[in-house]
């Protein structure tokens, strides 16, 4: 072996030695942990989450008109950004009303193929994240008036969040018929 290539060797050697003592003291390498994320949101204290695909944006609820014949749940119509969104409350589509003042409320907008729709809620409360071994399959709300659109929960420190599905209300024939009749 040549001199050159042997103190190449013993660098290189000099090199595993210092990596390895320095490498002690970093943290241990730990199991990455896969996360569910949701729009966050409360209806009368109840705490829920929708899925992030089926929010299209979060809005302040905007100046509406009023339509004539259609069940009290159903706010009206606004113009945004140049498309026409019918504005539903959606405490009073489940038979109750909210204790906040409507300016203090939000829209959830939900935009899936002919339907532009903005849902009232009580506040949202941003983007949330869940360990998927957080799920709990069962509807958790409490409440049977939420029952079929809530798709299970995540438990986060004690308390569960249920997951709503603004796709199920959608498909609830009851919401796509806000015309009063007889």
């Amino acid at each position: 072996m040549s001199t050159a290539a042997s103190a190449a060797f013993v660098k290189l050697a000099d090199y595993l030695v210092r990596c390895r003592r320095l490498a002690a003291s970093l943290p241990m390498q730990e199991d990455a942990v896969d996360y569910w994320s949701g729009v966050g949101f409360t209806l009368d204290r109840h705490r829920l989450v929708a899925p992030m695909d089926e929010v299209a944006e979060i809005l302040s609820v905007p100046a509406y008109t009023r339509v004539p014949g259609v069940l009290p749940w159903m706010k009206g119509v606004a113009n945004v950004r140049g498309r026409l969104m019918t504005i539903m409350d959606l405490s009073r589509f489940l038979g109750r009303a909210s204790e906040l003042q409507e300016r203090r409320r939000r829209l959830l907008v939900l935009d899936q193929n002919d339907l532009y729709t903005g849902v009232i809620v009580d506040e949202v409360q941003g983007m949330q994240h869940f360990p998927l071994d957080a799920y709990r399959p069962v509807p958790t709300a409490g409440d049977e008036d939420l029952g079929p659109y809530l798709r299970g929960g995540y438990l986060r420190d004690g308390e569960l969040w249920s997951v709503f599905s603004l796709t199920r209300l959608a498909q609830d024939p009851r919401f796509m018929q806000a015309a009063r009749t007889g």
